[in-house]
């Protein structure tokens, strides 16, 4: 995952979140996690587990989607 791709998804938990009323502490408490990690995981820093951000997007009523993506090749 790139450093843009964690920026994004880190606005989105912070942005849902905010919308739910629950401060950092809460929330991490709630997704057993540290507090370290969850303010790392909003500003898109560090690489998280997958296990994490489970718990995260979990706690806040969110979920990833996987699907395939557009390749696009060029041919010379």
């Amino acid at each position: 995952m790139g450093k843009s791709e964690l920026i994004r998804i880190g606005k989105v938990i912070r942005d849902r979140r905010k919308q739910l009323g629950v401060n950092q502490q809460t929330l991490s408490e709630l997704a057993g996690i540290g507090i370290n990690t969850l303010l790392a995981v909003e500003r898109g820093e560090g690489n998280p587990q997958l296990s994490t951000m489970l718990a995260i997007l979990d706690t806040l009523g969110l979920q990833f989607e996987i699907k395939l993506k557009t390749m696009s090749y060029e041919t010379v």
